[in-house]
């Protein structure tokens, strides 16, 4: 429509019986549109629904293991790694040390994690390799 004043604007929404808008209020001159505004916020709204249901969520999920873990017992722990990784979850790999076992962190503790990681090399990436916190050494690995 171009220019027109405000005024005439609103009697012309008014006449088709919709509403007068705003758009850009810093424009100069500020832009307007007439619109019925109760379906444009229903589309809105359709719109932030379907963003929303495709939309992915990624979790961290946790396994806890010792530097003693058995062979087949850390198999296990594998397979529900890869569970989670098919999930499309990030996966953070926490290996506690208790009392004296701390000794053996640099040592039997990276061999482990270094295994699992190998276990993992055709289905994980490695976000963060194995680093000490505290007393467990903690590596973060996800889907590919």
């Amino acid at each position: 429509m171009g220019i027109v004043t405000a005024e005439a604007a609103r009697a012309q929404a008014f006449a088709e019986g919709l509403d007068l808008v705003e758009i850009s209020a810093n424009a100069d001159p500020p832009v307007c549109r007439i619109m019925n505004y109760d379906k444009f916020r229903y589309e809105q709204k359709k719109k932030q629904q379907e963003a929303k249901k495709n939309q992915t969520v990624v979790e961290t999920k946790e396994i806890k293991f010792r530097p003693k873990t058995e062979e087949h017992d850390l198999n296990f722990k594998v397979k529900s790694i890869k569970k989670f990784l098919a999930q499309k979850n990030k996966v953070k790999l926490t290996m506690r040390f208790r009392g004296r076992e701390i000794t053996y962190s640099q040592s039997i503790g990276l061999e482990a994690m270094n295994k699992v990681a190998e276990m993992l090399a055709d289905e994980a990436t490695i976000i963060q390799p194995p680093k000490m916190e505290g007393r467990q050494l903690v590596m973060f690995v996800g889907p590919k």
